[in-house]
């Protein structure tokens, strides 16, 4: 019989971390018993499923930005979070503060006391947005498909984001292998946008598609007329796949798909912290100076570096200095090698995380050392990192406000700087 019982918000947080944050067990039956149990294997609310590898988050962003725009309530569920778990669920883009899941998450609890901290975070966001009356769910898969938490649900369209070679140690050592985990979350004959694939995970997922008659479009970059709320060149694309799915959908929401002005406020609202995020102005806590400027990003693979890198040629920016940590269990390698040789003049700063995935710090800095020797040291923490950066000039010929202190490498090293620099975290 169960007995967990929460009482207050730090009574989830302890039971989540009990769950294990990376622990995970391939299956959907205590997703599929849980939602069954609270009648949501088919909510009262339209749901868009957001799956692949690069740009799950800003493309989901983007959709639910869309129909916010159009005057729809819309739950937002996404991962990881920077530093509390309220950030993954959100609702008009506020997260839900965690001191009202209480209720919900006893009843979630009662119907799926096995679930894992994903799966108990994903069936909480269903609860939760079906008892707040949202029209549109956007769940953002975690990892994977065939098994994420999230393909448990019915869903009603899926958009599928670049997929790149990545989580090989779980789902497969080769983009086909990735690629046809993802496309196995195509399981009824909803509509499924794509952005443009590498050949091999294209074909898987006309394949999936095929199997299940599912209607499959491409869709293309948005062109250069319309501001976006995110930076980068790399997000044309997933505006274009966010618009196309929002046309999808909003004539089902009773929106008119045609809506130009709606559609423009939708997109240049559009905001997520640590993907391409300008920050000025910003001081550490204690301190009266402020920092020089900051770029924030979650590039961490060879795919998201290139868009980073992208985006510092095309702005004329040349960093200063370089924070940059990532995960040991990801190919990290290619994406550092790629950025040391944009920036080969730039010191790297290489804080130690307090993450158990994540690769050590004198690892990381030998290998940029071995392009480079003096190029990376460690630091004990992201605070230290900062300091050290501050103190170093902007390069020859660069305009002071064109030579930010880069931070990027992994989300969780986003987040460890978060965790003391909070207004980061939202919209100014």
């Amino acid at each position: 019989m169960n007995s967990i019982s929460f009482s207050s918000c730090a009574d989830i947080l302890r039971h989540l971390d009990g769950r294990g944050f990376f622990h995970m067990d391939l299956s959907l039956h205590r997703m599929v018993d849980a939602l069954r149990a609270l009648g949501l294997s088919r909510p009262p609310f339209l749901v868009a499923q957001v799956l692949g590898t690069n740009g799950k988050g800003s493309t989901s962003t983007f959709l639910a930005s869309l129909a916010r725009a159009h005057g729809h309530k819309v739950g937002l569920y996404t991962s990881p979070h920077f530093v509390l778990p309220d950030e993954r669920i959100r609702i008009n883009g506020r997260p839900l503060p965690c001191a009202t899941w209480v209720d919900a998450a006893n009843e979630v609890v009662r119907c799926g006391p096995e679930l894992t901290y994903f799966e108990f975070l994903t069936v909480l966001a269903v609860l939760l947005f079906a008892r707040e009356g949202v029209s549109l769910a956007v769940m953002e898969a975690g990892l994977g498909g065939r098994y994420d938490a999230t393909t448990a649900l019915a869903a009603d369209v899926l958009a599928y984001v670049p997929i790149a070679k990545d989580h090989a140690a779980i789902l497969g050592p080769t983009l086909r292998h990735i690629a046809a985990d993802k496309a196995a979350a195509i399981r009824s004959a909803a509509p499924v946008f794509s952005a443009p694939q590498f050949p091999d995970a294209a074909e898987e997922l006309r394949a999936a598609a095929a199997r299940q008659g599912a209607p499959l479009s491409f869709v293309a970059p948005l062109d250069d007329s319309l501001p976006l709320g995110l930076a980068g060149a790399h997000q044309r694309g997933n505006a274009g796949l966010a618009l196309a799915v929002w046309k999808f959908l909003a004539s089902r929401l009773g929106s008119s798909p045609d809506d130009a002005a709606a559609q423009a406020r939708g997109l240049a609202s559009a905001f997520i912290p640590g993907r391409l995020q300008p920050a000025e102005g910003v001081r550490l806590p204690g301190e009266a100076a402020p920092l020089p400027p900051l770029l924030l990003d979650g590039a961490h693979n060879a795919h998201g570096m290139q868009s980073l890198i992208r985006h510092l040629q095309g702005r004329g920016l040349t960093p200063r200095a370089v924070l940059y940590s990532c995960l040991g269990d990801k190919e990290w390698q290619p994406a550092a090698a790629l950025l040391h040789r944009q920036v080969p003049d730039a010191p790297f700063l290489v804080p130690g995380l307090h993450n158990e995935r994540a690769a050590d710090a004198g690892e990381v800095a030998a290998f940029l050392n071995a392009h480079t020797p003096g190029a990376a040291r460690v630091t004990d923490d992201v605070p230290s990192a900062l300091r050290l950066a501050a103190a170093v000039p902007p390069p020859a010929g660069a305009a002071p406000d064109r030579a930010p202190v880069l931070i990027c490498g992994s989300l969780y090293l986003l987040s460890e700087l978060y965790a003391f620099l909070p207004r980061l975290l939202e919209a100014d």
